[in-house]
């Protein structure tokens, strides 16, 4: 068992009881075996059969590779349903989701290339968790300091700073002070064969 599964996937209280079903249907849908699409998303296939079986609860940087390998949204993942592709979306419609201590809501349509997420980090989650996988990520400081690596580099942005990067760059993300940070964040959704995310510390802090 890995670091990122013998980490707790989501806080109490964080329940997602559609999840389990979708999980499996969108991997058969998508013509994956639970062991390719476990090795994919960097998880052991017991651990991936937890989470398809209701056992355990994904956080949201497994969601966000399950989504990219099944070529399908977070949305879907968590059985959400819209009833058109409108251009338009309310805020009054974006119902907030806590999936790993984040908290975010969907800024963007389904169905599309890109999926757009307002996501807020509370300060402590997940600033171990190492990301890497194809694709494009931008994002947005709305409030609060974000602290970003990729690669090697370390970064510090604040409100109205941006990023965009490309997603086989190593990353993690961690909020800089007690209170959070909230962003506007971007990825593409690419399904592929070799889509992989790597959960678990680097060594050492950030600098």
């Amino acid at each position: 068992m890995n670091a990122s599964e013998a980490a707790p996937s989501a806080g109490q209280g964080d329940d997602l009881p559609v999840v389990a079903p979708q999980l499996r249907a969108l991997r058969r849908r998508a013509g994956l075996t639970l062991e390719a699409a476990a090795r994919s998303a960097g998880l052991s296939p017991a651990h991936l059969s937890r989470l398809e079986t209701g056992q355990r609860q994904p956080s949201l940087p497994m969601l966000l590779a399950l989504a990219r390998i099944y070529g399908t949204t977070v949305s879907e993942l968590l059985g959400e349903t819209v009833a058109d592709r409108d251009a338009i979306v309310r805020a009054a419609d974006m119902e907030p989701t806590r999936a790993g201590g984040w908290t975010y809501v969907q800024a963007g349509g389904p169905g599309r290339a890109m999926q757009a997420l307002r996501v807020r980090v509370p300060y402590g989650t997940q600033g171990d968790v190492v990301r890497v996988h194809p694709g494009e990520e931008w994002l947005h400081v709305l409030r609060g300091r974000l602290r970003l690596r990729l690669g090697d580099t370390a970064h510090l942005l604040g409100p109205g700073d941006s990023a965009h990067f490309d997603s086989l760059t190593p990353h993690r993300l961690a909020a800089e002070d007690h209170d959070g940070v909230e962003l506007l964040f971007v990825h593409t959704l690419l399904q592929s064969p070799t889509a992989t995310l790597c959960l678990g510390p680097l060594t050492g802090e950030l600098s």
